[in-house]
């Protein structure tokens, strides 16, 4: 949530940030709400003053006056339910300099690196390579759990677990603490990370209980200390968790999405800051480091891009996307993303932090270490004339030393 004394302060930014991100809350109802509210509000104050003013005397007013308190008690709850209703539907400020757009194709590339392999033979692509080498196994998958599922195998899932590896390694040795978390959440958590009501149709629901399938452990680290006053003298909190994720794709439907690249379940290891806000840009631009890093080392070429007003979700106030190259595809595509969220989440979660006498909301940051998407890269760009597959040197000890596979 935002601040809510910014959309009573500053109505016509709030209705032209709703313009700009596609929003259609009605900022005037919002605010029709917010001043019927108050009003209630300070009634319900008069009245209680009054009841302590009759206490013991005159009788049949001071019945008159509880009948009135609980009348309008029912109202305050009711209009306060309608008016944080529509509050917790505002998005997100949006960072001064982000491009606008409406899709991704209006996001705005910042940097490349790495080169781009060439090859004297057309490319595979991941999926046509996995079955090859029995590496990656969709067909399967598909007859036990249907389509969006995989089973990695052999060299295929031991490279895997060297890319997570590799990630976690070089998030502890930047003072990230690793975790591992529920993979089910509360509802509550969802709503507290923003993810409910933005992202509802991505969600897998269990039935008949008060729990979802996570989509991220964004949901579950940030969850962690939902409710909780944090001494602000232990920030930043840097947490990291792998875990698997789900996510119902509704939506995607004619989106590039051959073979493995877009899954109902996947892998991931995400970085989590929790930090003051003065310190939130560092951050930002720390993990957005870490992102690049990984990919260097794994020799994937990619690029930077910046995301546009119609790309990013609503709870996002400023977001990069680190897009690798593959091969087969003939592009780049989304390997990573790194979101600055200011405040949103810790007032949607009531996670505050204190300093001496001050307490404040901490600003968060979250942000894609790696996914199965990596390994998917380094198959399509790593695949040799021969047949086979060069390892990137990073992970040739985890395939017990060889540098290629098939």
């Amino acid at each position: 949530m935002i601040d809510f004394e910014l959309v009573r302060k500053q109505p016509d930014m709030i209705r032209e940030l709703c313009v700009k991100r596609g929003s259609d809350v009605d900022v005037d109802k919002l605010l029709a709400l917010d001043t019927e509210l108050r009003a209630t509000l300070t009634k319900l104050e008069e009245l209680r003053h009054q009841r302590k003013q009759i206490a013991g005397g005159d009788r049949e007013r001071a019945v008159q006056i509880r009948d009135e308190i609980a009348q309008l008690g029912q109202k305050e709850a009711e209009v306060r339910s309608e008016r944080d209703y529509l509050w917790a539907r505002l998005p997100n400020l949006l960072a001064p300099d982000t491009p606008e757009g409406k899709t991704d194709s209006d996001n705005v590339e910042l940097e490349r690196c790495g080169q781009i392999p060439t090859f004297n033979f057309k490319p595979e692509a991941h999926d046509a390579i996995g079955a090859r080498l029995d590496i990656l196994d969709i067909k399967h998958a598909a007859n036990v759990a249907g389509s969006g599922f995989t089973y990695w195998r052999g060299d295929g899932a031991r490279m895997l677990w060297g890319i997570f590896s590799i990630a976690l390694e070089m998030l502890g040795s930047k003072g990230f603490l690793p975790m591992f978390t529920p993979v089910v959440t509360k509802q509550e958590t969802l709503f507290g990370t923003g993810y409910l009501p933005f992202f509802k149709d991505d969600i897998y629901k269990i039935e008949n209980e008060d729990l979802c399938l996570i989509g991220t452990s964004e949901q579950t680290l940030l969850g962690y200390h939902m409710g909780e006053t944090i001494p602000a003298s232990s920030l930043p909190l840097l947490y990291t968790a792998f875990t698997p994720c789900f996510r119902t794709e509704a939506g995607s439907y004619g989106k590039e999405s051959r073979g493995a690249f877009r899954l109902h379940q996947f892998h991931k290891v995400e970085q989590i800051v929790i930090c003051r806000p003065e310190e939130s840009e560092h951050w930002h631009e720390q993990c957005l480091l870490n992102e690049k890093q990984i990919m260097e080392a794994l020799g994937i070429p990619y690029r930077v891009v910046r995301v546009c007003t119609g790309d990013m979700g609503a709870p996002g106030y400023k977001k990069y996307d680190v897009e690798g190259w593959f091969s087969a595809f003939g592009g780049y595509r989304e390997t990573q993303s790194n979101t600055n969220l200011l405040d949103y989440q810790s007032r949607r979660l009531g996670m505050k932090a204190k300093d001496g006498n001050k307490t404040f909301f901490p600003y968060t940051i979250s942000a894609t270490m790696i996914t199965d998407r990596a390994m998917l890269a380094i198959m399509e760009n790593n695949q040799t004339g021969s047949g086979g597959l060069t390892v990137p040197e990073p992970l040739r000890r985890f395939v017990g030393g060889k540098s290629t596979i098939g």
